[in-house]
């Protein structure tokens, strides 16, 4: 049985790894560094929240939750999701979003917004408008992808409160 908790620091080898393989595919994540143990654990120890998605002490998928902006639009959280790659397509995705939008608003956020989610992931697009997010539009190039190719950007939000 999956079970979705705050990551422990005993995960973050896992975390790592399973954060460096999207890293690498450069088509999904804005960052092109990888992480190693030790800028790992500042990363995650520097959210807001982070879960993970576990099963038998195994982690399976994992997800970073902060503020987008400061001061008067602080109350705009952004997240950032990732699956293993061998555990793709069992809806373990889907957890770690519903998890995440009950943990945005539990730590006070109003709204959860993604900046980035590059126009051809279909499948993440897909589960975010299945699950009430909005698209704000288009941005025409916003992602530069692994191949030096430039993407499109398509920005989404979900509004919180206690109905989630």
């Amino acid at each position: 049985m999956i079970t979705l908790r705050q990551y422990r620091k005993e995960d973050l080898g896992q975390m790592i790894e399973i954060w460096n393989e999207v890293v690498a595919e450069g088509i999904a994540f804005p960052q092109t560094e990888l992480l190693d143990l030790q800028s790992g654990e500042t990363f995650f120890k520097g959210q807001t929240y982070t879960g993970v998605a576990e099963e038998d002490g195994a982690i399976l998928g994992l997800y970073i939750l902060h503020p987008n902006n400061i001061g008067r639009c602080g109350h705009i959280s952004n997240a950032s999701y990732c699956v293993k790659k061998t555990e793709r397509g069992k809806h373990i995705g889907e957890k770690l979003v519903k998890d995440c939008l009950h943990e945005a608003y539990a730590h006070g956020f109003k709204v959860l917004q993604f900046n980035a989610v590059v126009e051809s992931n279909i499948h993440a697009r897909h589960l975010y408008e299945r699950l009430g997010f909005t698209q704000l539009g288009t941005i025409p190039g916003g992602f530069l992808m692994k191949d030096g190719r430039y993407e499109n950007i398509c920005p989404y939000y979900h509004l919180l409160d206690e109905t989630l």
